[in-house]
């Protein structure tokens, strides 16, 4: 068995004839170009895409939570374990294609819907991701077939709607009030998309029609076409170009030259179409210098950091990766495994907070020299040595005690009990001694 429900590609051949198209008002509005917002542009979940701001607040979201590992641990440790079915979901995606679709789809729908196609044991073997527009959720009295009421009918290509379980669907909701579907962000904020879409078609005119001419020349005689085009081309080969700059213009017959501004509403019109990115990028929680917009912002060192990590920890993490994990974690996998993005790529800071970071770590003993090479992507080192931890002061292999008798002793610090107590003894003359520095004073 194979999926059933089509993605982005069967949807621009379909027509209100398909019986593959749901008869939904969110479909219909669809084909209708979308709501109409108050500033006349219709906006949907696809059309809104034509905006490069939620186009890329999207490409951003979508593409760094799939790319993110998705690791499976034994449950109550960090013992990894392996998961085929994350690790091959589907026949023809790959992992990061998968969920970049489901990911797209809460971005845009604020539902993310994926088919669970099970062998015949009953085991979940493939994922096929879902179109949101194709699926309609209610809740009916729980029941032993259903326990937890919610139905999910879902149109496939062939126009045939099939009424799915939990059993069969994958859901992941965004922010919601009902408790059952979460709420499209498009939908919700397409009066802000709507104006964005208007501003930006209105400028397009603006530099389309020519209204932001350099100047006009004007002459008391009546020029025919002939002649005021010699003209102009003699007024742009005197006084364009670089090697022209600064040269002073002769006009004789009367004609005079003014200069043309651009009027003071339309500069504030398209300094509104900045405002509008804002707009954008709270209605995502996407920081603005990630929308490539830092002209209010630094775009230097740690400041970026700063705004990245707080992106990560305010809205990327608990917004995005944790309802992914959960789910994926009670209905992909066994009692005994959850899963749980690695994060540590993009909470780690640059090279000299990474080194400070883990120069700490490994000194109190919470990290070993593989723990600091996983987290840094690089292969362990041979043998016991790498996952040896060290504890503070004397350096020595965690849990021994290098002042003890050589009886009480493990017999894998008994030579660093000398080391320690040699260091010691050193330490305490360097004490015992004057500095030569403050002898002199």
């Amino acid at each position: 068995m194979s999926g059933l429900f089509g993605l982005f590609d069967g949807r621009a051949q379909r027509g209100l004839e398909s019986p593959a198209q749901p008869l939904t008002s969110a479909a219909l509005s669809e084909f209708l170009g979308g709501l109409r917002s108050d500033a006349g542009v219709a906006v949907s979940e696809t059309t809104a895409l034509r905006t490069p701001a939620v186009w890329r607040a999207v490409n951003v979201i979508a593409g760094v939570s799939s790319a993110l590992p998705l690791p499976v641990y034994k449950t109550g440790t960090k013992t990894k374990q392996t998961s085929e079915l994350l690790a091959n979901p589907h026949p023809d995606l790959t992992p990061v294609e998968l969920w970049r679709y489901v990911y797209t789809y809460r971005a845009l729908w604020g539902n993310g819907y994926t088919q669970k196609i099970r062998n015949g044991a009953g085991q979940i073997r493939e994922l096929w991701p879902i179109s949101s527009e194709r699926v309609q959720v209610d809740r009916e009295r729980p029941s032993d077939e259903n326990p937890s009421g919610k139905w999910f009918w879902v149109t496939d290509d062939w126009g045939v709607v099939h009424r799915l379980t939990p059993h069969h669907v994958l859901h992941i909701p965004g922010l919601g009030y009902d408790g059952l579907t979460g709420c499209s962000p498009v939908r919700m904020a397409a009066q802000g998309i709507g104006l964005a879409q208007a501003a930006e078609k209105s400028a397009a005119r603006l530099f389309g029609s020519g209204n932001l001419v350099g100047g006009v020349l004007q002459t008391e005689q009546r020029l025919d076409q002939d002649q005021a085009a010699r003209l102009k081309e003699r007024w742009k080969a005197k006084m364009s170009g670089v090697d022209n700059s600064h040269e002073i213009a002769v006009l004789d017959s009367g004609a005079s030259f003014k200069p043309v501004a651009m009027p003071n509403t339309d500069a504030q019109f398209l300094e509104s179409r900045e405002f509008e990115n804002a707009e954008i990028a709270r209605i995502f929680g996407v920081p603005l210098f990630l929308l490539m917009e830092t002209s209010k912002s630094t775009s230097w060192g740690t400041g970026l950091e700063q705004q990245a990590q707080g992106w990560v920890t305010f809205d990327l993490n608990p917004t995005w990766l944790t309802p992914t994990e959960q789910r994926v974690t009670k209905e992909l996998l066994p009692p005994s495994l959850y899963a749980k993005y690695q994060m540590g790529g993009l909470l780690r800071g640059d090279s000299a907070a990474r080194a400070t970071f883990y120069r700490a770590m490994r000194d109190v003993g919470a990290y070993s020299a593989n723990d600091i090479l996983d987290l840094e992507d690089k292969p362990p080192l041979e043998g016991a040595e790498g996952d040896l931890r060290l504890q503070p002061m004397y350096m020595a292999p965690l849990g021994s005690n290098p002042l003890a008798p050589d009886g009480d002793q493990p017999a894998a610090a008994s030579s660093n009990r000398a080391r320690a107590a040699a260091l010691m003894a050193e330490a305490q003359r360097l004490l015992a001694t004057p500095d030569e520095i403050e002898e002199g004073f």
